[in-house]
Protein backbone atom coordinates (compact mmCIF):
# COMPACT_ATOMS: atom_id res chain seq x y z
CA UNK A 1 0.00 0.00 0.00
CA UNK A 2 1.60 3.30 -0.57
CA UNK A 3 0.67 6.35 1.61
CA UNK A 4 1.50 10.12 0.98
CA UNK A 5 3.96 11.76 3.99
CA UNK A 6 3.67 15.03 4.48
CA UNK A 7 4.93 17.42 6.66
CA UNK A 8 2.55 19.48 9.05
CA UNK A 9 2.10 20.09 12.82
CA UNK A 10 -1.24 22.51 12.16
CA UNK A 11 -2.93 19.53 9.98
CA UNK A 12 -6.56 19.74 11.52
CA UNK A 13 -6.49 16.08 12.04
CA UNK A 14 -3.43 16.16 13.97
CA UNK A 15 -5.36 16.99 17.16
CA UNK A 16 -7.29 13.84 16.88
CA UNK A 17 -4.67 11.30 16.34
CA UNK A 18 -2.83 12.55 19.18
CA UNK A 19 -5.59 12.34 21.39
CA UNK A 20 -6.25 9.08 20.55
CA UNK A 21 -2.64 7.85 20.80
CA UNK A 22 -2.67 9.56 24.55
CA UNK A 23 -5.97 7.96 25.56
CA UNK A 24 -4.33 4.23 24.21
CA UNK A 25 -1.60 4.86 26.25
CA UNK A 26 -2.99 5.86 29.19
CA UNK A 27 -5.36 3.10 29.39
CA UNK A 28 -2.28 0.90 28.97
CA UNK A 29 -0.47 2.23 31.35
CA UNK A 30 -3.71 1.47 34.11
CA UNK A 31 -4.73 5.19 34.50
CA UNK A 32 -7.03 5.59 31.86
CA UNK A 33 -9.48 8.85 31.20
CA UNK A 34 -12.59 9.43 29.35
CA UNK A 35 -11.47 12.01 27.30
CA UNK A 36 -8.71 14.27 25.83
CA UNK A 37 -9.66 17.10 28.42
CA UNK A 38 -8.96 14.50 31.28
CA UNK A 39 -5.78 13.88 30.18
CA UNK A 40 -2.31 14.64 32.18
CA UNK A 41 -1.47 18.91 31.06
CA UNK A 42 1.76 17.54 29.56
CA UNK A 43 0.16 15.87 27.27
CA UNK A 44 -3.39 17.21 26.67
CA UNK A 45 -1.43 19.97 25.58
CA UNK A 46 -0.37 18.14 22.55
CA UNK A 47 -3.82 17.28 21.81
CA UNK A 48 -5.40 20.74 22.20
CA UNK A 49 -2.11 23.07 20.72
CA UNK A 50 0.44 20.36 18.28
CA UNK A 51 1.66 23.30 16.33
CA UNK A 52 2.65 25.12 19.76
CA UNK A 53 3.68 21.88 21.65
CA UNK A 54 5.65 20.51 19.00
CA UNK A 55 6.93 23.95 17.44
CA UNK A 56 10.64 23.14 17.16
CA UNK A 57 9.68 19.58 16.15
CA UNK A 58 9.15 18.11 12.36
CA UNK A 59 5.63 16.29 12.96
CA UNK A 60 5.18 13.66 9.92
CA UNK A 61 0.85 12.72 8.69
CA UNK A 62 0.28 9.61 6.64
CA UNK A 63 -2.67 9.33 4.49
CA UNK A 64 -3.08 6.16 2.80
CA UNK A 65 -3.77 5.80 -1.02
CA UNK A 66 -7.02 6.81 -1.87
CA UNK A 67 -8.41 8.46 1.69
CA UNK A 68 -9.08 12.16 2.34
CA UNK A 69 -7.44 12.42 5.50
CA UNK A 70 -4.16 11.53 7.52
CA UNK A 71 -4.98 7.96 9.69
CA UNK A 72 -1.54 8.16 11.11
CA UNK A 73 1.37 10.61 12.72
CA UNK A 74 4.91 10.63 13.97
CA UNK A 75 6.76 13.38 15.65
CA UNK A 76 10.60 13.84 15.49
CA UNK A 77 11.71 15.62 18.22
CA UNK A 78 14.78 17.92 17.50
CA UNK A 79 18.13 17.04 18.89
CA UNK A 80 18.87 18.95 22.37
CA UNK A 81 21.44 19.13 25.23
CA UNK A 82 23.57 17.48 22.44
CA UNK A 83 21.41 14.38 22.64
CA UNK A 84 20.31 12.36 19.17
CA UNK A 85 17.03 13.19 17.86
CA UNK A 86 14.07 11.26 19.15
CA UNK A 87 11.04 9.40 17.74
CA UNK A 88 7.95 10.02 19.42
CA UNK A 89 3.97 10.10 19.12
CA UNK A 90 3.90 6.70 16.68
CA UNK A 91 0.16 6.52 15.92
CA UNK A 92 -1.76 4.52 13.38
CA UNK A 93 -5.65 4.29 13.56
CA UNK A 94 -6.87 0.97 14.21
CA UNK A 95 -8.58 1.17 11.10
CA UNK A 96 -5.71 1.58 8.89
CA UNK A 97 -3.05 -0.99 10.94
CA UNK A 98 -0.86 -3.56 8.89
CA UNK A 99 -1.02 -1.62 5.82
CA UNK A 100 2.41 -0.31 6.15
CA UNK A 101 2.02 3.33 7.13
CA UNK A 102 3.21 3.11 10.28
CA UNK A 103 6.72 1.70 8.92
CA UNK A 104 6.50 4.53 6.10
CA UNK A 105 5.73 7.12 8.69
CA UNK A 106 9.25 5.29 10.39
CA UNK A 107 11.29 5.42 6.85
CA UNK A 108 10.27 9.40 6.60
CA UNK A 109 11.45 9.93 10.00
CA UNK A 110 14.96 8.17 9.88
CA UNK A 111 15.14 9.71 6.40
CA UNK A 112 14.60 13.54 7.68
CA UNK A 113 17.12 12.78 10.91
CA UNK A 114 19.69 11.10 8.65
CA UNK A 115 19.72 14.32 6.47
CA UNK A 116 19.91 16.38 9.59
CA UNK A 117 23.61 15.26 10.24
CA UNK A 118 22.14 12.77 13.63
CA UNK A 119 24.29 10.13 14.19
CA UNK A 120 21.87 8.57 15.71
CA UNK A 121 18.07 8.58 16.63
CA UNK A 122 16.66 7.04 19.71
CA UNK A 123 13.10 6.19 20.95
CA UNK A 124 11.48 4.51 24.10
CA UNK A 125 8.66 2.31 24.23
CA UNK A 126 6.64 0.61 26.97
CA UNK A 127 7.79 -3.33 27.08
CA UNK A 128 4.54 -5.03 26.56
CA UNK A 129 4.18 -2.77 23.04
CA UNK A 130 4.95 -5.87 20.98
CA UNK A 131 4.25 -4.73 17.16
CA UNK A 132 5.67 -1.32 17.54
CA UNK A 133 8.55 -2.82 19.30
CA UNK A 134 8.73 -5.03 16.26
CA UNK A 135 8.57 -2.77 14.06
CA UNK A 136 11.37 -1.18 15.87
CA UNK A 137 14.01 -4.22 15.91
CA UNK A 138 13.17 -4.64 12.26
CA UNK A 139 14.52 -1.31 11.37
CA UNK A 140 18.08 -1.75 13.19
CA UNK A 141 16.80 -0.12 16.85
CA UNK A 142 18.94 -1.70 19.82
CA UNK A 143 17.81 -1.45 23.07
CA UNK A 144 20.96 0.79 25.25
CA UNK A 145 21.48 2.23 28.70
CA UNK A 146 18.18 3.97 29.75
CA UNK A 147 18.18 7.39 29.88
CA UNK A 148 14.29 7.19 31.02
CA UNK A 149 13.83 5.73 34.54
CA UNK A 150 10.58 4.65 34.35
CA UNK A 151 9.52 0.75 34.92
CA UNK A 152 8.77 -1.08 32.23
CA UNK A 153 10.08 1.52 29.45
CA UNK A 154 12.88 0.56 27.28
CA UNK A 155 15.17 3.37 25.26
CA UNK A 156 16.42 2.30 21.86
CA UNK A 157 18.66 3.92 19.48
CA UNK A 158 19.47 3.36 15.83
CA UNK A 159 23.06 4.65 14.32
CA UNK A 160 22.11 6.32 11.40
CA UNK A 161 24.16 5.68 8.16
CA UNK A 162 25.63 2.95 9.54
CA UNK A 163 29.49 2.05 8.14
CA UNK A 164 29.94 -1.39 7.33
CA UNK A 165 32.18 -3.76 5.78
CA UNK A 166 31.16 -5.51 2.86
CA UNK A 167 31.78 -9.42 2.02
CA UNK A 168 32.12 -10.38 -1.61
CA UNK A 169 28.76 -11.78 -1.23
CA UNK A 170 27.18 -8.60 0.24
CA UNK A 171 29.06 -6.64 -2.36
CA UNK A 172 27.12 -8.78 -4.90
CA UNK A 173 23.91 -8.33 -2.82
CA UNK A 174 23.64 -4.68 -2.81
CA UNK A 175 25.19 -4.65 -6.25
CA UNK A 176 22.09 -2.73 -7.75
CA UNK A 177 22.47 0.12 -4.84
CA UNK A 178 26.02 0.07 -5.44
CA UNK A 179 25.73 0.95 -8.95
CA UNK A 180 23.49 3.70 -8.23
CA UNK A 181 26.00 5.81 -6.21
CA UNK A 182 28.30 4.97 -9.20
CA UNK A 183 25.40 6.50 -11.71
CA UNK A 184 24.80 8.78 -9.54
CA UNK A 185 28.34 10.06 -8.97
CA UNK A 186 29.46 10.05 -12.57
CA UNK A 187 25.49 12.07 -13.62
CA UNK A 188 26.82 14.65 -10.72
CA UNK A 189 30.06 15.30 -13.16
CA UNK A 190 32.30 13.28 -10.46
CA UNK A 191 35.63 11.72 -12.54
CA UNK A 192 35.51 7.97 -11.59
CA UNK A 193 36.36 6.26 -14.48
CA UNK A 194 33.47 6.62 -16.72
CA UNK A 195 32.00 8.87 -19.36
CA UNK A 196 28.28 10.11 -19.04
CA UNK A 197 25.69 8.58 -19.66
CA UNK A 198 26.69 5.74 -17.53
CA UNK A 199 24.61 2.67 -18.37
CA UNK A 200 23.17 0.89 -15.34
CA UNK A 201 24.27 -2.58 -16.19
CA UNK A 202 27.61 -1.35 -16.94
CA UNK A 203 28.06 -0.19 -13.43
CA UNK A 204 26.50 -3.13 -11.82
CA UNK A 205 29.34 -5.17 -13.87
CA UNK A 206 32.03 -3.07 -12.44
CA UNK A 207 30.62 -3.65 -8.51
CA UNK A 208 30.64 -7.83 -9.88
CA UNK A 209 34.05 -7.11 -11.21
CA UNK A 210 34.76 -5.57 -7.05
CA UNK A 211 33.07 -8.36 -5.59
CA UNK A 212 35.39 -10.97 -7.39
CA UNK A 213 38.51 -8.78 -6.30
CA UNK A 214 37.00 -8.70 -2.41
CA UNK A 215 37.32 -12.64 -2.87
CA UNK A 216 41.25 -12.38 -3.64
CA UNK A 217 41.77 -10.23 -1.18
CA UNK A 218 43.05 -7.61 -3.21
CA UNK A 219 40.40 -4.71 -2.10
CA UNK A 220 38.15 -3.92 0.87
CA UNK A 221 34.91 -2.52 0.32
CA UNK A 222 32.35 -0.25 3.40
CA UNK A 223 29.98 1.19 2.65
CA UNK A 224 27.18 3.65 4.62
CA UNK A 225 23.89 2.17 4.57
CA UNK A 226 20.48 4.59 5.13
CA UNK A 227 17.21 3.63 6.94
CA UNK A 228 15.95 1.28 4.19
CA UNK A 229 19.16 -1.19 3.69
CA UNK A 230 20.32 0.92 0.71
CA UNK A 231 23.55 2.08 0.08
CA UNK A 232 24.18 6.19 0.50
CA UNK A 233 28.26 6.21 0.32
CA UNK A 234 31.11 3.77 -0.42
CA UNK A 235 35.06 3.58 -0.34
CA UNK A 236 36.93 0.78 -1.77
CA UNK A 237 41.06 0.28 -0.63
CA UNK A 238 42.74 -1.42 -3.48
CA UNK A 239 46.28 -3.22 -2.10
CA UNK A 240 49.43 -3.23 -4.14
CA UNK A 241 50.31 -6.72 -5.58
CA UNK A 242 53.61 -5.32 -6.40
CA UNK A 243 56.23 -7.66 -4.06
CA UNK A 244 57.87 -4.31 -2.99
CA UNK A 245 54.81 -2.08 -2.74
CA UNK A 246 53.12 -4.76 0.23
CA UNK A 247 53.10 -2.10 2.68
CA UNK A 248 51.40 0.46 0.64
CA UNK A 249 47.52 1.14 -0.96
CA UNK A 250 45.36 3.31 -2.65
CA UNK A 251 41.63 4.59 -1.70
CA UNK A 252 39.49 4.70 -4.72
CA UNK A 253 35.89 4.67 -5.26
CA UNK A 254 34.92 7.06 -2.37
CA UNK A 255 31.61 7.84 -3.54
CA UNK A 256 28.43 9.51 -1.29
CA UNK A 257 25.42 9.78 -3.23
CA UNK A 258 24.26 13.61 -3.93
CA UNK A 259 21.41 13.33 -1.37
CA UNK A 260 23.72 12.19 1.49
CA UNK A 261 26.08 14.84 1.11
CA UNK A 262 27.11 17.66 4.02
CA UNK A 263 26.43 15.44 6.79
CA UNK A 264 29.94 13.73 6.88
CA UNK A 265 29.57 9.99 5.76
CA UNK A 266 32.62 10.97 3.16
CA UNK A 267 34.82 11.61 5.97
CA UNK A 268 33.29 8.84 8.13
CA UNK A 269 34.05 6.49 5.34
CA UNK A 270 37.69 7.76 4.86
CA UNK A 271 38.24 7.37 8.09
CA UNK A 272 37.21 4.05 8.16
CA UNK A 273 39.39 2.74 5.38
CA UNK A 274 42.31 4.85 7.08
CA UNK A 275 41.71 2.41 10.12
CA UNK A 276 41.14 -0.66 8.52
CA UNK A 277 44.38 -0.05 6.46
CA UNK A 278 46.99 0.58 9.43
CA UNK A 279 45.39 -2.15 11.55
CA UNK A 280 46.25 -4.59 8.94
CA UNK A 281 50.04 -3.08 8.60
CA UNK A 282 49.65 -0.81 5.63
CA UNK A 283 51.72 2.36 6.41
CA UNK A 284 51.15 4.33 3.55
CA UNK A 285 47.94 4.96 1.42
CA UNK A 286 48.10 7.24 -1.67
CA UNK A 287 44.65 8.64 -4.18
CA UNK A 288 44.06 10.98 -6.98
CA UNK A 289 41.10 13.09 -7.64
CA UNK A 290 40.54 15.85 -9.99
CA UNK A 291 41.92 19.15 -9.49
CA UNK A 292 40.32 21.93 -7.66
CA UNK A 293 37.26 18.96 -6.95
CA UNK A 294 35.38 19.02 -3.51
CA UNK A 295 37.03 16.00 -2.73
CA UNK A 296 39.97 18.16 -2.27
CA UNK A 297 39.03 19.84 0.55
CA UNK A 298 37.95 16.50 2.25
CA UNK A 299 41.35 14.74 1.73
CA UNK A 300 43.80 18.15 2.76
CA UNK A 301 41.41 18.63 5.79
CA UNK A 302 41.49 14.85 6.79
CA UNK A 303 45.90 14.92 6.40
CA UNK A 304 46.36 14.10 3.18
CA UNK A 305 49.25 15.70 1.35
CA UNK A 306 49.26 16.90 -2.11
CA UNK A 307 52.21 15.75 -3.93
CA UNK A 308 51.60 17.01 -7.58
CA UNK A 309 49.13 17.72 -10.60
CA UNK A 310 49.50 15.93 -13.90
CA UNK A 311 47.52 18.06 -16.20
CA UNK A 312 45.04 16.06 -19.17
CA UNK A 313 45.15 13.09 -16.97
CA UNK A 314 41.79 11.92 -17.21
CA UNK A 315 38.34 13.11 -18.75
CA UNK A 316 35.31 14.49 -16.99
CA UNK A 317 31.97 12.41 -17.50
CA UNK A 318 31.64 14.95 -20.43
CA UNK A 319 34.44 13.88 -21.98
CA UNK A 320 36.81 17.20 -21.05
CA UNK A 321 40.72 16.43 -20.31
CA UNK A 322 40.60 17.09 -16.65
CA UNK A 323 44.53 17.43 -14.38
CA UNK A 324 44.31 15.19 -11.65
CA UNK A 325 46.21 15.34 -8.16
CA UNK A 326 47.82 12.93 -6.50
CA UNK A 327 47.73 12.40 -2.77
CA UNK A 328 49.61 10.70 -0.28
CA UNK A 329 49.07 9.83 3.91
CA UNK A 330 51.61 8.20 5.92
CA UNK A 331 49.96 5.53 8.43
CA UNK A 332 51.10 5.03 12.10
Amino acid sequence: MTAHIEENRSHPHLPDLLAAYHLVNQAEKGTAVETAADLPAVYRVEAEDPAGAFAADTVLLATPSGADAPAGCVVLKAPRDGRAPEIKRLWVAPEARRKGLARALMAEALRRAAASGAPAVRLTVWSWRDEPLALYRSLGFATVEPWDGRPDLLCLEKPLDVVERLSPDVVRAHADGLAALLVDAVDGGASVGFLAPLDRVAAVSWWSGVAEEAAAGVRDVWAALGPDGRPTGVVTLVRADAENGRHRGEIARLLVHRSARGRGLGRRLLATAEAHAAATGLRLLVLDTQTDSPAEHLYRGAGWTAAGTIPDFAADPAGTLRATTLYYKRLG
